[in-house]
């Protein structure tokens, strides 16, 4: 439990405190080279899902706000049972990150709007305010991206080299790599994770077998 919530607690001050930071320095579009050629803060704000992916209008907006808080719910059962039933460590962390990551998104999607002030290309957004309103209504704000790996393909690459371009260019977050981690290391460990319920279901059927074969008159005999 203890674990679950550190890690849930840890991802969403990380990624609340790295999105309101670039919000209110970073004018839209900026790019700050943080290893030259390899990785650079690059702001820019996703109307829709992660890794750039949306969904259009304005009901296409609030459905996907709406999947996503329905999606924490699931999430959020999902991990208090297997906290409860005691499964892996690894696997609780990595569910507690997917479900940190999810409510990152949702905040920015459900409050930013009203939070603060539109960003544009020649001036960093502020705390809305009543000279300065805030710049989309409850559950249509936009979801802060600034993690860039910009490394370009090498020449000598067959096929990717001679194309040229960035060899990962989605713009993420921290609430994204979160949950991209997560799955990716229970599908990396499912073997592991899911060895002990497998097992468990495995001797249930082996019991439940040998009671089948076992005749009705004799089956009080062996209980006893």
């Amino acid at each position: 439990m203890y674990r679950s919530i550190f890690t849930i607690l840890l991802v969403l001050i990380v990624d609340q405190v790295s999105k309101v930071y670039v919000k209110l320095n970073f004018e839209l579009y900026e790019r700050i080279p943080v290893i030259e050629g390899v990785f650079q803060l690059h702001f820019i704000e996703n109307p829709g899902m992660a890794w750039g992916m949306s969904l259009p209008g304005v009901w296409g907006k609030i459905s996907l706000t709406l999947f996503r808080v329905i999606a924490v719910i699931v999430i959020g059962f999902y991990l208090r049972r297997v906290i409860k039933e005691q499964q892996a460590k690894g696997f609780i962390t990595c569910v507690s990150l997917v479900l940190a990551g999810a409510i990152g998104n949702i905040i920015d999607s459900a409050v930013y709007g009203q939070l603060f002030t539109r960003s544009t290309a020649r001036k960093a957004a502020e705390f809305a305010s009543e000279e300065a309103p805030g710049y989309a209504a409850f559950l249509q704000g936009k979801v802060v991206d600034m993690l860039h790996f910009c490394m370009e393909w090498p020449q000598w690459v067959p096929y990717f080299g001679a194309r040229g371009g960035e060899i990962f260019p989605p713009i993420f977050n921290v609430a994204d790599a979160a949950i991209s981690v997560g799955i990716i290391w229970i599908i990396i460990r499912q073997k592991a994770y899911f060895k002990k319920e497998s097992s468990q279901d495995h001797e249930e059927m082996e019991v439940s077998e040998i009671d089948a074969t076992i005749p009705p008159e004799n089956q009080a005999s062996t209980e006893l």
